[in-house]
């Protein structure tokens, strides 16, 4: 009785969240463009169809993805491990080598189910026509979460200031975005956003929270956050870069014809 409590009530916030939604697209399209809401009975079906598809998905994440994301963090950043896998003491960054691993792991495997990533890739694709592929907008940003969580362990392991990483971030960022193509530009940008989504950002903060607890010298709220941006800059880098390293390539194709 427990677990349909708790998955009814999932449904009544989901609603809540989805009410807003059907409000603003209805009385747009009622109010100011003053024509009737063309099938309304298919609308009302997709509704429903969202907010369950929702529910399911944010059960599902409580149930399995968060509980064994977050144990497998705490399990790794625990002193006890660490202390198991260094080969020097006192302990050095090169100490917490499976914490980057970890980080690459869980970033590029998060980021490639984000449903926000999916579907922004998907109506890309339809977009442009197959000039853009799906899978390999959703590869290169996967590619830079990996980067970017990797780093951003590094940065709390050692210690460094954060504003240094992403300034320089920002940096490569600005060359990149004057030399690449155009019409992948505003995507880049927004790929860097739709990351930081239901499945990736919950297990960003448990492990950066969990290795700034573990590592000594770190405090939590200082250097436990700060993992979200790197998840959010490297993916635009990586998404310019692999549109760029592309159309080098087809220039390469043109002049070896």
């Amino acid at each position: 009785m427990t677990a349909i409590f708790d998955f009814a009530s999932i449904i009544v916030e989901t609603v809540a969240d989805v009410i807003p939604i059907a409000a603003t697209i209805i009385g747009f399209q009622v109010l100011v463009i003053g024509k009737p809401l063309p099938n309304p009975k298919q609308t009302a079906v997709g509704f429903i169809y969202v907010i369950l598809g929702i529910a399911f998905f944010l059960k599902g994440l409580e149930m399995t993805l968060f509980p064994v994301g977050e144990l497998m963090a705490r399990q790794l950043t625990s002193p006890e491990f660490i202390e198991s896998q260094a080969t020097s003491e006192p302990l050095t960054w090169q100490s917490y080598g499976w914490i980057y691993l970890f980080g690459a792991c869980i970033g590029f495997s998060t980021t490639l189910a984000e449903p926000s990533l999916i579907a922004v890739a998907l109506k890309a694709e339809e977009i442009s026509g197959g000039a853009i592929q799906a899978f390999g907008l959703r590869i290169a940003v996967a590619v830079g979460v990996a980067i970017g969580l990797s780093l951003g362990i590094f940065r709390i392991v050692t210690g460094s200031p954060l504003y240094l990483y992403i300034v320089a971030g920002y940096c490569i960022l600005m060359v990149q975005t004057a030399f690449a193509p155009k019409l992948i530009i505003g995507l880049a940008y927004d790929s860097g956003g739709v990351t930081t989504s239901t499945v990736t950002v919950p297990l960003i903060t448990a492990l950066g929270l969990g290795l700034a607890s573990t590592v000594p010298g770190r405090d939590p709220l200082i250097d436990g956050f700060g993992l979200i941006a790197f998840a959010s800059l490297f993916p635009i880098i990586t998404v310019l870069g692999y549109a760029q390293l592309a159309e080098l390539l087809a220039r390469m194709r043109k002049r070896s014809l």
